[in-house]
Parts: structure tokens; sequence; C-alpha cells
């Protein structure tokens, strides 16, 4: 059992040290925490999307915002989109699982919004559905995937896509990553 734990930390700090390596990937957090910070200091927010794991990671991250993460500082209007079960089973129940975010987002997004789509492997249809409205509404879209990117590549306007095929280690690497987006932009508004 030992040897196996081993393992499994060796190959998480192996998908790590990949990020590390990645100057593209690195540049595309970069600009992300850029984008995000342009949003909040223009007075819009940013929206949260995934399905299991990666919905429990996006509300983690919306509550980074939304929280604090190092600062105490003014809250910044951010959220996570499943958050409201009622209409989460309402819309799934009456429509399709499909569009409980695209349908929510029309109702709460804005120009100049971000929306933030988690999915490990990049082709969940309910962040997809969400991605299309959040173009023709004016609003950034950012991916966080695994290594192909899925579907999710070519319809998003940013791409972090983690290079590893391990949901795990995606997972792992998302978390990382979005503290490292949340780190910056509170730094970027808050000094």
């Amino acid at each position: 059992m030992e040897k196996r734990i081993k393992e499994i930390i060796e190959a998480s700090i192996d998908t790590k040290s990949k990020i590390l390596a990645d100057q593209k990937l690195q540049k595309t957090v970069a600009d992300c925490v850029s984008i995000i910070t342009a949003s909040f200091k223009n007075g819009n927010k940013v929206l949260f999307c995934g399905n299991g794991g990666s919905a429990a990671d996006a509300q983690h991250l919306a509550a980074e915002f939304s929280g604090r993460f190092y600062k105490d500082r003014k809250a910044l209007p951010s959220e996570a989109l499943h958050c409201n079960t009622s209409y989460l089973t309402a819309v799934a129940n009456d429509y399709s699982y499909d569009v409980i975010y695209s349908r929510l987002l029309e109702g709460v997004g804005a120009k100049g919004d971000v929306l933030v789509g988690l999915s490990t492997s990049g082709n969940s249809k309910n962040i997809l559905n969400a991605f299309a409205v959040a173009k023709t509404m004016g609003i950034t879209t950012i991916a966080f995937t695994g290594e192909s990117g899925g579907k999710m590549k070519d319809v998003c306007d940013y791409l972090i896509n983690v290079p590893s095929a391990d949901t795990p280690r995606i997972q792992e690497s998302h978390i990382m990553l979005g503290h490292i987006v949340c780190e910056l932009v509170e730094l970027n508004i808050f000094g």
C-alpha cells in the first residue's frame, strides 16, 4: 500500500512538473488573470460551472473570489451556477440537464462577465451549451480541461488544458491553477 501511495504522489508531481515546463500554458493562465481582473474592475462578475468533482471545484474557486483568498477585502462578485438546487432540479426535469447552465446564464450573465467551465474531458454538454450562449452575450469563456481539451477547446476563448488524461491528476491541477488565478487577481485588484 505504501508503494501505491508513493506512486500516486509521484504521478501528481509529474503532472505539475509538466505544467511548470509548459510556457504556453502559463501564458494562458496569465492572460486569464488579466481578463478576470479587468472584468472585476469593470463591475462585472465571474461565474463558474462544472459537474461532479468539477462542480465542487467550481464552487471552491467562486468562494475564493466572493469570500477571500489571502486578504481581508471587499467581496468580488462570483458564484458557481449549480448552487441553487431548486433551479437545477426543475430545469433538469422540465427541460434537460444539458441546458442547466446555458439557461441560467441567459438570466444572470451580462456582457463583460467571465464564465469558467471545468470539465476533465472537455466534453460536458451542459458547459458546451453555456459557452455557446456566452458567445452570443459577449461573455468571455475560460475552459479548464484535461490534455486533449475535448470539444471545449474549439469553443472557448481561453483553454487551460492540464497535460494529463487521469481525472484525479487533472482535478488536482485545476485547483492549483485556479488558486494561482485567484491569488494573482486578488493581488492585482487589492495590492
